[in-house]
Order: C-alpha cells, then sequence, then structure tokens
C-alpha cells in the first residue's frame, strides 16, 4: 500500500490531516523519526487529555478534562453525571417512610448520614423527636460509618499513589465496620436502619460486647497507619504542599468537611450547630493551617479517634427505652415486624393484626401503603458527613408523600475545589488532589 503525499505539509509521509474538535486541534502522527517531529510541532498547542470517567484514579465515574503544556496542567474540568439516579426526583413519588430506602444509596460510602438527615428534616416538620436511645443509637451508627467513608479514602488514595498496602490496609479494617454495621443494623450498606420518629427496630441484644471488640481492633490497629504512612518519605512527598486551597479560597467555593478543617476553620456541624445531642459529647475538632492534601490525610486518621472516643461515649449513653415515637401513625409504616426469614411479617404480628377489628385492618393496610400524612411547609438540616455539610431540604404540601427533595450535598459542591487545586501543577498532582477531596460520585450525581 502506498502512501498518498499530503501538500499540505513539508513531511507529508509523517502527518495526517490535522482536525478541528471540540476538545482543540488534533494531529495523528503516523511514522517518520521522533525528533525531527518534535522539532518541527507546532509549539503553542496543548494538549488534551481525559482522565475517566471509568479510570480507577477518579473515584468512579468522574471525567477529568484536562489541558496540559509539557506534564504541566493548565486548565482543569470535572465532568459529571455519568452515574445519575434521579434519586430527589424519585423520592416525589413514595412513601416519606419509603424515601428512606432511595436517599440511603446516594452517598453509598455514608448512607447512615444520608438516612439522618432526611429523618431529622421529616421530624422537624412533624414536630416530634426520636426517643433519647434511638438518639444515642443514631450517633453511634453515624460515628461508625464516618469511620468506614475515612478508611476507604485513606485505601483507595493510597491504592491511587501506588502504596497498596494502605489499600489492603484500609479495606481490612473498613470491612470489620461493615461486619459490625451488619450485626446492629441487618445490612453492610444501605441500611435504611434509620426511619422517621426514630429507627426500624432495636439494637440487638449483645451490641455492647460485638462494639467493645471493634474499638478494641481499631485501637491495635489503627498506630499502624502512622507507621506505614505518617512518615514515610514518598507518602509525604506525594502529598506536602499538594492540592493547596487556602481558607478563603474554601469559603468563596463553599467547601466544607476536611477539606475546610485542612485550611484552618474548626467548623464542624457537630459543634457549631448540633444535632442529636451531639452537645453533650466530649471530642476534638482536628484543624491544620497547612491546607494541603498531607494534612487532609492526617485530619480523617485524628477524625477516626475522635469518632471511636464518640461511639464509647455512646456505649455509656445507650439506656433501656423505645426507639420509636408513640404515635402509631408514625411508627407503624416504619416498625413493621420481620419474620423469621427476614422477608415477610412474623406470624404473630400477623395475627395481631387479624385478630383485631377490620376498621383496624383497613387502617393498617392504608398506612402502610399510603403512609402518614407530613403538615405542609419546608425545612432545611444539615449534619456534618465524613465529607462536609450535607443539607437536606424538604418541602410538604400536607400530603403522604414530599413535594419536593432537594440535598445540598458535599461531593458535587467539594468538586469546585479541583481546578483550584490542579492547574499549575503536574498531572500526577492532579490524582494525589482529587483523591484528597474524597468525592462520592453517588452523591454527586444523585
Amino acid at each position: 500500500m502506498t502512501t498518498q503525499p499530503n501538500n499540505s505539509h513539508p513531511h507529508s509521509v509523517d502527518y495526517a490531516d490535522e482536525r478541528d474538535t471540540t476538545e482543540g486541534r488534533v494531529y495523528t502522527v503516523t511514522g517518520g523519526d521522533w525528533d525531527e517531529i518534535l522539532d518541527d510541532a507546532i509549539h503553542d498547542e496543548r494538549i488534551v487529555i481525559n482522565l475517566g470517567p471509568q479510570h480507577p484514579s477518579t473515584h468512579g465515574v468522574l471525567r477529568l478534562v484536562l489541558e496540559l503544556e509539557g506534564e504541566t496542567v493548565t486548565q482543569a474540568r470535572s465532568v459529571v453525571g455519568y452515574l445519575h439516579t434521579g434519586i430527589e426526583k424519585n423520592c416525589e413519588y413514595r412513601t416519606w417512610t419509603q424515601g428512606v430506602t432511595f436517599v440511603t444509596r446516594m452517598d453509598y460510602l455514608a448512607p447512615l448520614s444520608n438516612e439522618a438527615a432526611y429523618c431529622l428534616a421529616i421530624e422537624k416538620l412533624l414536630g416530634v423527636e426520636a426517643p433519647r436511645r434511638a438518639q444515642v443509637a443514631r450517633v453511634m451508627l453515624l460515628e461508625l460509618n464516618r469511620i468506614s467513608s475515612h478508611l476507604v479514602a485513606l485505601a483507595t488514595g493510597g491504592m491511587e499513589l501506588g502504596s497498596l498496602t494502605a489499600m489492603t490496609a484500609g479495606f481490612r479494617e473498613r470491612e470489620e465496620v461493615l461486619h459490625l454495621l451488619e450485626h446492629l443494623t441487618g445490612l453492610r450498606m444501605n441500611h435504611a436502619f434509620i426511619r422517621p420518629g426514630g429507627l426500624a427496630q432495636d439494637l440487638p441484644a449483645d451490641y455492647h460486647q460485638k462494639v467493645s471488640d471493634f474499638l478494641k481492633v481499631m485501637d491495635s490497629r489503627l498506630p499502624d497507619y502512622d507507621k506505614l504512612l505518617t512518615g514515610q518519605p514518598i507518602w509525604r512527598n506525594r502529598l506536602v504542599g499538594i492540592g493547596y486551597l487556602p481558607v478563603d479560597a474554601c469559603l468563596a467555593l463553599g467547601i466544607t468537611g476536611p477539606i475546610l478543617r485542612s485550611a484552618g476553620l474548626a467548623w464542624d456541624l457537630r459543634k457549631t450547630e448540633p444535632y442529636l445531642g451531639y452537645e453533650e459529647y466530649d471530642f476534638e475538632v482536628p484543624t491544620s493551617n497547612a491546607a494541603d492534601a498531607f494534612a487532609r490525610y492526617l485530619l480523617r486518621v485524628e477524625e477516626i479517634h475522635q469518632s471511636l472516643k464518640i461511639v464509647r461515649q455512646c456505649l455509656d449513653k445507650l439506656e433501656p427505652g423505645p426507639v420509636m415515637v408513640a404515635d402509631q401513625k408514625i411508627a407503624w409504616p416504619a416498625k413493621l415486624s420481620i419474620g423469621a426469614d427476614g422477608m415477610g411479617n412474623s406470624l404473630e404480628h400477623v395475627r395481631k393484626i387479624m385478630g383485631q377489628s377490620m376498621e383496624s385492618l383497613i387502617h393498617h393496610f392504608k398506612l402502610v401503603t399510603e403512609g402518614f400524612k407530613v403538615p405542609a411547609g419546608q425545612v432545611y438540616v444539615p449534619v456534618e458527613s465524613p465529607r462536609g455539610e450535607l443539607g437536606y431540604h424538604l418541602v410538604s404540601d400536607g400530603g403522604t408523600r414530599p413535594m419536593r427533595v432537594h440535598v445540598r450535598e458535599p461531593s458535587f459542591i467539594n468538586l469546585q475545589s479541583m481546578p483550584a487545586m490542579s492547574e499549575g501543577g503536574m498531572v500526577a498532582d492532579v490524582i494525589a488532589a482529587v483523591a484528597s477531596i474524597d468525592p462520592v460520585m453517588g452523591g454527586c450525581d444523585r
């Protein structure tokens, strides 16, 4: 096969026709001496490359479009929406209680934070408060979930930067948390355990022993992270000074969570705007002035220590009592007795309902299928998720379903910081910066 000469370029054999794309001009090199091609290249052109949307260093299905001049990033853009599920809209077609099973699937690394914020917002509209035991149990579950989420941040960040031992260690400890959450709630993830008015059911009888055993395991293993990573020169060189974002930039972009605290502002909603009785717990909000990826790593490790401290206090505060409000209209749809197969209702529950009056059976059927009514109004309730401020804006028209559910999701907001952290740096440092943001695309693309 002979190559037809292209008279538009002096090295016609070496080049195919250039073409303009939406991302800039593209040249196809087909052969020739590489040094000659470099010498003859047009020097003011910049390369545009894609990271993702399925690249492991983009935390799932995040797409980064990078414009490069050599190894230096001159422009960075994030493209989201590849994991869009329409969860907010779906909630408008389900009862208030059924919505829990949707929102728990947004940020799949912090499902309990979504459940808690959603249910707190519903309870605010209803004008009710969960019983004391349910509130303490919620705090304990939230902190266990925070530990699990931070361990994934450490593990995936380590994997993306070449530290496979960090990945295996992080996921090993996360398995300990997930085993415990499965024992306490019935599921490893997407628990739907926190319900409007309280909890789906009480904690198992041996919860104290199981949680205590977990605390001992974490106390023995957490120091290994400092030995493995904190003082490790390669780890420090890859993170120190990378992804710098000062406090004024955080405030301008609405950034919250560990990124904001790494810039020196001790903003944690558990302290600044307490909920679920967090004002009763003794814990610190770690901060740093370094404002880089290494500071965020250190903060997440310290936050795990603080969460363990809170869980210990929860064990002391958990006293016998109900875990659901007394109002049966709110309690029934959330508090259905589960059968021995884990699927349908228990026989005792069926006998009780069927053995009462026909009106009782109809009332029960309407409650379970239609749900309870929530007074008209709108609320915004934020909680401190592992990634920052997670807020639920609920609008009710007085019916049995939400009129509008909108979520202020920290992964979506925090991703705005990616260009500010990355532009002017090296391509390899983009990976470290994104890892330090710790975005979860299930929440971003809800």
